[in-house]
Order: C-alpha cells, then structure tokens, then sequence
C-alpha cells in the first residue's frame, strides 16, 4: 500500500492541513493515540471518521458528558434471565478507531477508564481481560476556549497520547474547496476504502522494522534528556515520551518510503510528540515564554549524529 496515495485519499475529504492528516497517520502506523485540541467546527469529527473510511475500520464514537460512566466506555456484565448467567456488553470504546469527543466534558473517573485501553489495547470488567480490536487507536477531542463544566485532563493522562495536534483554520482557497466538496455531497460519510485491515496491521508491522541506528537512538535520548535539564519547565518528559518519539520517527520514516529513520524524521514528530508532555514553570509564564518554542530551541542544542 502507498502511503502518499492514502494521504491523498483522505485529504480529498478532510480539507484542511496535510500536515495534520500526516501526523494522525504516523500516530495510526505507531500503534499511538491522538489528542485534538482546538475550537469546534474545524473538522476533528470529520478527519477522524475519514481515517476510519478509508482505513475499512471499525468506527465508533463517545460523546462524553458530566453523566457519562465507566462502564459506558468499557462495557458492563449483564444478567441474562435465561442462561441464568451474567455476560458482557460491550462498551463504546470496542471499535477500531474511537472518536472520544469532547473528553474534557465528563469526570475523571471516567477518563481514567481509557487508560488501560490506550495503553494495553484491552480492557478488565469484573475482573475479566476483554481484548480490543486491532488496530486501536483513540482520537479524542477537546475545546481549549471553554472551561465551565470540564474536567482538565490529569498529566497520566495526557501522557498516554502520543500527540496532541491542533487542526487551525482553513486558508481561503482550503475553505472554497471545502464549501465545494459541501455542495457537491462530498462527505466524509460516502468516502470509499482503499485500504483494508489486514494491510494497515501489515504497515504497522513495518513500521517496527525500519532501522534505527544507535546514533539515532542516542540523539533521540539526548532530546528527551535536556527536557529535564530545563529550568523552564516544571518536569522533564518522561521515559514513555522516549519510546513515543522512537516510534513515531519510524512511522514518519515509513510514511516516507524509507526503511532507516534520520535526525530529520525525529525533528518532524518531536514537537507534536513533546510537547503537550511539558508545562512552563510559572516564572517562565511570566516571562512570556512559550512551550514550542522553548522545546524547539531545546532540539537545536543537541548534536546532529553523522550516521
């Protein structure tokens, strides 16, 4: 399968930034999960459901609310009157890719019940192991403007997504494109797959294969290291953040047709992988510092390996 021919795909229905499209791409191929931050209306909807059409993936979505419960996302057992037996009922996050909408909306408690499923792929009800479908992958979305009636995602939480991206606003001539797709029923409903299941596990594999040098290792360590040197921040990232890193230069590698990773797949996915992992320190607030950039500074600092 090609992977620009699969861009394109989606980007015929998801106007906007390729850019964005590309970076859910290598969270998919990474076996990562996606936090999309920004404000409604600009498409996080529409480029999830994209991926999922395109993919011939099994999509569901959870629109989360102050009243939704645990076992709205994992499942719950049920009495069966007839068997006399209790079964399992599957919950919302038993789908390929899971839209989490809004996650920002319900309470921690039921935030929490995705952290297994994120970072395991299965979930335990009642002390049984209930394996999810493969590939799993959560796009969750949450509106950074509004702030009465939500709950601010806890940092082990935030930790378990292997980037948080913001989609921004179309440009003119993205926004004509869009009004026309409109006009002409091009949705994201009626897109066409043109890649199964079966190959998008057989990309992801690999995508574990491309070849990482130690020097590549060593540098995206020295990336993660200097995190924590950082007087600006509160903390550095953490080791979880390295292995994300290391993975999603492979799949960046990947996506462009090359079985090794360079320094300058790692300084594509850093930022979008970082930084969302960091917080300033309230002086560095003061100062009117920025965490991208700050971040970005940070990666000039480290030595390029030769090979």
């Amino acid at each position: 399968m090609e992977t620009g021919k699969l861009k394109n795909h989606i980007c015929e229905y998801f106007v906007g930034k390729e850019s964005v499209v590309e970076d859910v791409l290598v969270c998919l191929l990474a076996g990562g999960h996606v936090l999309l931050e920004d404000v409604p209306g600009v498409g996080k909807t529409t480029l999830a459901k994209t991926l999922a059409k395109s993919l011939e993936c099994d999509f569901g979505r959870i629109q989360f609310t102050p009243d939704t419960l645990p076992g709205d996302v994992t499942g719950t057992m049920i009495y069966n009157m007839k068997t006399g037996e209790f079964a399992y009922k599957e919950g919302s996050v038993m789908h390929q890719i899971v839209l989490a909408d809004e996650i920002n909306r319900t309470s921690p408690k039921t935030q929490a019940s995705l952290l297994e499923a994120m970072e395991e792929g299965r979930v335990t009800v009642d002390g049984k192991t209930h394996e999810l479908p493969k590939p799993f992958m959560v796009i969750a979305t949450q509106n950074p403007v509004e702030f009465l009636g939500t709950y601010p995602l806890p940092e082990a939480q935030t930790d378990r997504f292997m980037m948080r991206l913001s989609i921004g606003y179309p440009s003119a001539e993205e926004e004509r494109r869009l009004a026309a797709n409109f006009l002409a029923g091009k949705v994201a409903d009626k897109i066409e797959s043109i890649c199964s299941t079966e190959d998008v596990l057989k990309m992801m594999e690999a995508v574990r294969a491309v070849h990482l040098s130690e020097g590549i290792t060593q540098y995206i360590q020295e990336i993660t290291d200097i995190t924590r040197e950082e007087k600006k921040f509160v903390l550095g990232v953490s080791p979880r953040a390295m292995l994300a890193l290391i993975r999603a230069s492979q799949a960046h590698a990947y996506l462009e047709e090359r079985d090794f990773v360079k320094p300058d797949d790692v300084k594509a996915v850093a930022v979008q992988v970082l930084h969302h992992r960091l917080s300033l320190t309230p002086e560095a607030v003061i100062q009117g510092e920025d965490v991208d950039k700050v971040l970005k500074a940070l990666i000039l600092k480290v030595p390029v390996p030769m090979k």
